[in-house]
């Protein structure tokens, strides 16, 4: 059972960036769609093929791509709220030992349910309207049996002056707060018991501009005060760029970049990562004239039925014979080992793509 003491603040993060604490192996989700006479004739969308990252103690870990490419599916298996087709999800407990996620009962995985948390997109539709914020908050609390009574209000009301609420606000119901009042209700729960790791499936992409630098702000701030790992899943490359230390790119279900987050934007090696870099606004108007969108011909691939080799290939300027019949693999193409930087291209090592234009210039 976890400690439900008051949020203790992280003493050694430069310790754990160092070490892993998820690691996601060739982590499959596929879809069963039937069709034909009577629904005999089986196929599959493979939301999800083949996925294999780690996220380090402490850090931020961003997962990005277009709509339907299959990062929000790879949170929801890490929480287990789909069950994986294949691969496996290690998690490394405080003990120091290890368990596969993706092979637990649903029993069995109530332990890791309270160190792996969820903010999920919509806080219109992640808050119950029928339940008040204190019954939202302390649900989880009251369900695990970690706190009662008077305890359970301390602890409410605790959570909620951490992410900038007022302790009286804990009997209103969710229609009463704003976007971003509620996204934070949503984060108070989340922080609720404790955990290590937090899924934020596009926290911020349902806000106000003007609120999204709170929240990411205020995400910061937890983070280093409490030693959060975060895996921010977001398309928003500019925000991403913003929060995160890595970044992993997802294309019709595959991983095909991964690299720290300066190298990253700088130093794309894959061209669909060009052509998402391409897209972040400019907001220096004495250098857009340097930065010309790349607009993708065509349309995403099929996840139920994908092109063969490379799935970019269709959409890919820089496409050769090879890229047509065989798939590339996820390899490192950097010569610093302690700063890896891996892309799904047959041409990662030739071709000089562009970056994000500086901002800062003048």
């Amino acid at each position: 059972m976890l400690n439900t003491a008051p949020l203790a603040a992280a003493t050694d993060s430069t310790n754990m960036n160092d070490d892993v604490l998820l690691d996601v192996r060739n982590l499959k989700m596929w879809f069963p769609r039937h069709k034909g006479f009577l629904g005999r004739d089986v196929s599959y969308i493979k939301a999800v093929d083949d996925v294999s990252f780690s996220i380090r103690k402490g850090e931020t870990l961003g997962l990005v791509g277009e709509s339907g490419c299959g990062k929000t599916t790879v949170g929801r298996c890490i929480m287990r709220v789909y069950e994986p087709t294949a691969g496996e999800i290690i998690y490394h407990e405080r003990s120091s030992t290890t368990v596969d996620l993706a092979g637990l009962s649903r029993k069995q995985l109530i332990p890791y349910r309270q160190e792996i948390r969820m903010i999920f997109q919509d806080p219109y539709a992640s808050l119950n309207p029928r339940m008040t914020v204190f019954e939202i908050v302390s649900e989880v609390l009251h369900v695990n049996h970690l706190a009662s009574g008077s305890e359970l209000e301390e602890r409410v009301a605790q959570l909620l002056r951490r992410v900038g609420l007022r302790p009286e606000y804990m009997r209103r119901y969710p229609h009463t707060f704003s976007g971003g009042e509620r996204q934070r209700i949503g984060i108070a729960r989340a922080l609720a018991t404790n955990p290590r790791l937090i899924v934020a499936d596009e926290a911020i992409s349902a806000l106000d501009v003007s609120i999204r630098a709170q929240i990411l702000n205020l995400l910061k701030d937890l983070q280093d005060e409490f030693g959060l790992t975060y895996l921010f899943i977001a398309h928003d490359l500019s925000v991403v760029r913003h929060i995160c230390n890595r970044v992993n790119v997802m294309y019709v279900g595959k991983l095909v970049e991964s690299a720290e987050s300066g190298i990253f934007y700088n130093f794309p090696k894959h061209p669909y990562t060009e052509a998402l870099l391409s897209a972040v606004p400019i907001h220096n108007p004495r250098m857009r004239d340097k930065g010309r969108r790349i607009r993708l011909q065509g349309d995403v691939a099929d996840p139920a039925n994908p092109p063969s080799g490379c799935y970019f290939h269709p959409r890919c300027k820089y496409v050769q014979d090879v890229c047509k019949v065989q798939a590339p693999l996820l390899e490192n193409n950097s010569d610093d080992q302690a700063k890896p930087h891996a892309a799904a291209c047959h041409f990662a090592a030739e071709l000089n793509l562009r970056g994000v234009v500086e901002q800062d210039r003048t």
